[in-house]
């Protein structure tokens, strides 16, 4: 029979679909999460979805994708979102670290300057062992984390022996911490002008703490080079982020203009107060990465427990949701070059996935002064895939 134009686009039209159809039933699948609403900030995509994995890398994010054989998660009434980083940790300490931080949801772990050099060997250990990929800043302080202070000893701030333990480990070290609270660093300036040499020797990005410095936040952020970060962005003064009266400091805003990272590293003590939060949030200045600084025993305390908890505190200030999980997945993979192909749900993507329970109710949520707010909303980990591995909540 002659078809016209039309009936010839059509049936075209139809064989094509039927094609795909045909298509997704013969595919082969190892796993296939079913049921969740997929949000993939890098994707832009906010929907019902379906997600299968082959060979442990995304294969499809599709409505309705037939599973077959394949393992099936059942993520009904849950958000499906790509597998957590966090940039700001201290999971490195301890062997049992990377796994308590991945079953809450963590697939891509950095850890902030727990060792200097002279006990760098020790936690790249840990961070090889690691079953998600973890990766560690070498403090700038040889010693490391030190109760009188990493720096306070300025022949501590030893730029050869930070070198010497990234030339050892270049596959793991992936940048510099510098801590340059007044106490902890005897000269704030002098020891970033070190972490800088260490770094820029391997085109590395130094990560500066800050908060209550000696020096003025400006001076501190002029020595910074586009892709450095700056983390305890939401510290009290002095030298906070924002002035007595809220305003942003302008030495801020042009260094993120110049590439400067802005992360929240809730941490424990003098990190987080909810007054900086609200000032923060009402210029407009969100982060551009959520992170815990947290580590084995940071479920125990409340103002930390887990990442997907810290990141609630955003989502009640008035962060929108998909701007929130994209301070712990695409922003986040932006920070460090090794983490570039993570954050996505993209097909071809490494299969990192983390289920999230967005709950309804009464929530305490902690600052770093014990201020306590009640808020409605809160995530919960509900599970992780990693590899195209699921690994349930404990």
């Amino acid at each position: 029979m002659l078809m016209n134009r039309r009936q010839f686009v059509r049936a075209a039209a139809g064989a094509a679909v039927g094609a795909r159809a045909t298509g997704l039933l013969a595919q082969s699948y190892d796993m296939v999460v079913k049921g969740g609403r997929v949000l993939d900030p890098s994707l832009h995509v906010d929907a019902a979805r379906d997600v299968a994995i082959a060979g442990g890398r995304i294969a499809a994010v599709e409505a309705d994708i037939p599973a077959g054989s394949a393992e099936v998660v059942d993520a009904r009434g849950r958000f499906v979102v790509p597998g957590l980083i966090d940039v700001h940790t201290h999971y490195a300490r301890e062997p049992e670290g990377p796994q308590i931080c991945l079953e809450d949801g963590v697939t891509a772990w950095v850890d902030a300057g727990s060792a200097g050099a002279d006990a760098i060997d020790d936690q790249v250990v840990v961070a090889r062992a690691a079953p998600q990929q973890g990766r560690i800043l070498v403090n700038i302080g040889r010693a490391g984390i030190l109760p009188g202070g990493d720096t306070m000893d300025l022949d501590l701030a030893d730029v050869d022996a930070a070198r010497s333990a990234i030339e050892r480990h270049r596959d793991i070290v992936v940048g510099v911490k510098a801590r340059l609270t007044e106490g902890v660093a005897a000269d704030d300036v002098e020891v970033l002008r070190r972490a800088q040499a260490a770094a820029s020797a391997f085109d590395l990005p130094v990560m500066i703490h800050m908060g209550q410095t000696a020096s003025p936040l400006s001076t501190l952020l002029d020595l910074l080079k586009p892709g450095d970060v700056v983390t305890h962005m939401l510290a009290p003064p002095p030298n906070a982020i924002v002035d007595d009266t809220g305003r942003m400091d302008p030495a801020v805003l042009e260094a993120r203009r110049r590439g400067v990272w802005f992360d929240v590293a809730n941490g424990r003590v003098g990190h987080v107060r909810w007054d900086i939060v609200d000032q923060v949030i009402a210029a407009g200045f969100w982060p551009d990465t959520i992170s815990t600084d947290g580590n084995t025993t940071s479920r125990s305390v409340a103002g930390v427990v887990d990442l997907p908890n810290v990141m609630s505190k955003f989502l009640n200030a008035g962060m929108p949701l998909d701007e929130v999980v994209a301070c712990a997945t695409v922003n986040a993979s932006r920070v460090f070059p090794h983490l570039n192909d993570r954050g996505t749900l993209h097909v071809g993507a490494r299969a990192d996935l983390t289920l999230l329970d967005l709950r309804v109710g009464v929530f305490d949520f902690v600052d770093n002064y014990e201020n306590v707010r009640t808020d409605r909303q809160r995530l919960f980990p509900a599970g992780t895939v990693l590899g195209g591995r699921w690994i349930p909540r404990a």
